[in-house]
């Protein structure tokens, strides 16, 4: 499989599909990453089960914390990787080892390594690398299309703001002080000329 670029068909199907995912290395830490992709599934409707042994025992968002996926009850229809390349192969090998083995290994962004791919799919388990489930959920339900990020590029770069008669999010927001701000009576003047 090319690895370089998956098509939505292949991600829709797997996101359609799984419904338990093993998250290796989440934070309890409400900033990070790890936690937003675990709430956003665990939002979404999926089973999500933290692995990580630094807080083992310990709840996140309500869901106990395992120390490695060897230790989870139950089977895992996904093993999403939240680790560093260099610590990607050994948790493939650990979730390989696993009776039944998951059907898919994810790889979170930034996070590739070739020969772990390899063995996965020669065991017969589908892999992403170098994408984040959350992001492509949301891409393919159009949940964030809407505010540019299903252009398939994120970026920390300010977006360009776009000419006259484009329709904005929540035009009719108010300021702290309670009046609409000076870019919302912007826009509703602009709208009415327009109309």
């Amino acid at each position: 499989m090319n690895h370089d670029t998956y098509s939505d068909q292949y991600i829709r199907g797997i996101l359609n599909t799984v419904k338990t995912i093993a998250m290796v290395g989440v934070s309890p830490k409400e900033n990070r990453p790890s936690y937003f992709a675990f709430k956003y599934l665990l939002d979404r409707g999926y089973r999500v089960i933290p692995v990580n042994p630094g807080h083992a025992g310990k709840d996140i968002l309500g869901q106990k914390v395992h120390a490695r996926l060897a230790d989870i009850p139950e089977p895992v229809d996904m093993v999403d990787i939240f680790r560093a390349s260099q610590f990607a192969a050994a948790v493939v090998d650990e979730a390989l080892a696993l009776v039944p083995k998951p059907q898919v290994i994810w790889m979170q962004l930034g996070i590739r390594d070739d020969a772990a791919a390899a063995r996965a799919e020669a065991a017969g388990v589908k892999v992403i690398m170098n994408r984040c489930p959350k992001i492509e959920y949301g891409r393919l339900s159009s949940e964030i299309s809407w505010i540019g990020v299903n252009s398939r590029t994120l970026s920390s770069k300010r977006a360009r703001l776009l000419g006259k008669g484009v329709q904005r999010m929540a035009l009719d927001r108010q300021t702290t002080s309670g009046g609409p701000d000076e870019a919302s009576a912007r826009a509703g003047r602009e709208n009415k000329d327009t109309v």
